[in-house]
């Protein structure tokens, strides 16, 4: 029998167009290894229809009929994306037995393109958290050593991929909850341009920040599904038109930046980012720039993100679609009921933090200092992008951490996203690449970040990167 998931998508579905497999076998082998690997608990459910749509699209080959891009291929998607008439519980107690009324746009596009919508992967709840350990279906482990967390919040997503569950997995990615779990657990992830993906029928918590895109196993892959998801759309005024314009060198500019040089030479994984500057050194033309604020995009993001899912989440008031608490007297005893016993503990700190910085007398304080801390952190990039086609720095501060470990010390734990958040930020695209094991054998992800709608150039940067990380 054929090991799909040791296949790139472009493998498998050569293998379906030319009759050398079925969509139906490729479907039920995924079947297969995601209930011998249930313990993992990346997929919270495989959807019960996934072997009729393989059908469906068996029976297009045979017809003859045009085929999409994505033809026959499983597509896992995060649990806070809806697909009409399934379950998406954003692993929340508070939604656990929603059922979408309407599939999302990304999920349309997928459709189109004849990809079969695998199920849904765990997460943490509403997408706030660095660890899917905060998960109503429990923890997900990492696909490298079951003792250490997957990361998140897109934890599932990026275990599904490296466990070889599917061969491609939608996150999304507020902070860095697609590229960090891809660094731990050894895979591809990327955040687009803000606006290169519709969020339309995704459960955002912080809108202006957040963007769904493709964890697969190699950047080729991901860039490739990524154009499939991009495009402007009606109902997402936020979207724009990314035509991922091509500009290849003949030698990019790989841009140092000092601020992370300074931060990383604190800790004994410098040796590793060190040592992969060294490597490509003669691929690229590498230079120094500087984005002094870039260490305030932390503080940034978590007063903008929670005084955004503050606001987001008013609505789960167990009133409309959400669970209602029993035994309620009052009206003011079903949102206080409902929203105590619905949200957990770090959604529920997230929203009072989120209530505090909107509060009158401290919007302007922190709020509004924040947007404007926003600002220059933009300017601040443009500024290095004039010198640089791309900037390198390592995904995480460090591999994945053992589960339990950061669960009391919610700063520590924030502090893991220190090197993701400014593309949330700055709303440039960003990809982590696995390039090394650390001395513990976990894997550690490189981050590329690039200028607004330059995706194509940031891929060719890091294939070219990952090519002699290869031949090292």
């Amino acid at each position: 029998m054929i090991d799909y998931s040791k296949l790139s998508i472009f493998e498998i579905m050569d293998k379906i167009k030319t009759h050398e497999c079925s969509a139906q076998e490729v479907v039920e082998f995924f079947i297969q290894k995601t209930k011998e690997n249930e313990k993992l608990n990346a997929i919270v459910e495989i959807f019960d229809d996934v072997v009729e749509k393989a059908k469906e699209i068996d029976k297009k080959i045979q017809n003859n009929e045009k085929l999409g891009k994505l033809v026959g291929i499983p597509v896992a998607i995060k649990d806070n994306i809806l697909y009409s008439t399934k379950k998406a519980g954003c692993a929340s107690a508070f939604m656990q037995d929603f059922v979408s009324p309407y599939s999302a746009t990304i999920v349309e596009k997928l459709l189109d393109e004849d990809a079969i919508i695998f199920g849904r992967t765990n997460m943490d709840e509403f997408a706030m958290g660095g660890s899917t350990e905060k998960s109503v279906y429990g923890v997900c482990h990492n696909a490298k050593n079951f003792e250490y967390v997957a990361g998140g919040s897109s934890g599932g997503s990026a275990v599904a991929v490296s466990a070889g569950l599917v061969p491609v997995a939608i996150g999304t990615d507020t902070g860095g909850s697609i590229r960090q779990p891809s660094s731990y657990n050894g895979v591809v992830g990327v955040k687009p341009t803000y606006g290169t993906v519709s969020r339309y029928g995704i459960v955002a918590f912080a809108s202006s920040l957040d963007q769904a895109s493709p964890i697969t196993k190699t950047i080729s892959e991901c860039e490739y599904v990524l154009k499939i998801l991009a495009g402007k759309d009606d109902h997402d005024q936020t979207t724009i038109q990314n035509d991922f314009a091509s500009d290849k060198k003949d030698k990019y500019r790989l841009g140092i930046c000092k601020e992370v040089v300074e931060k990383l030479k604190e800790r004994a994984e410098f040796y590793n980012f060190e040592n992969a500057i060294k490597k490509v050194s003669d691929k690229f033309e590498i230079v120094d720039v500087s984005i002094p604020h870039i260490s305030s995009s932390l503080a940034c993001y978590y007063i903008i993100a929670p005084a955004e899912a503050s606001s987001n989440l008013a609505r789960f008031d167990g009133v409309k679609y959400t669970k209602r608490a029993e035994n309620c007297e009052s009206l003011e005893d079903v949102y206080v009921k409902s929203r105590s016993e619905g949200f957990g503990k770090e959604v529920k700190r997230r929203i009072m933090l989120g209530n505090f910085v909107l509060s009158s007398g401290y919007y302007d304080a922190f709020y509004g200092k924040a947007k404007n801390v926003q600002k220059l952190i933009k300017k601040e990039f443009k500024t290095a992008f004039l010198n640089c086609d791309a900037i390198i720095l390592p995904t995480t501060l460090s591999t994945a951490f053992k589960i339990g470990s950061k669960n009391s010390d919610p700063v520590e734990m924030y502090m893991e996203d220190l090197f993701t958040v400014p593309a949330n930020i700055a709303g440039i695209p960003a990809v982590s690449v696995p390039y090394s094991l650390a001395e513990n054998g976990l894997p550690l992800g490189m981050q590329f970040m690039a200028d607004e709608m330059q995706e194509s150039k940031m891929f060719e940067i890091a294939k070219i990167f990952k090519s002699q990380m290869e031949v090292e």
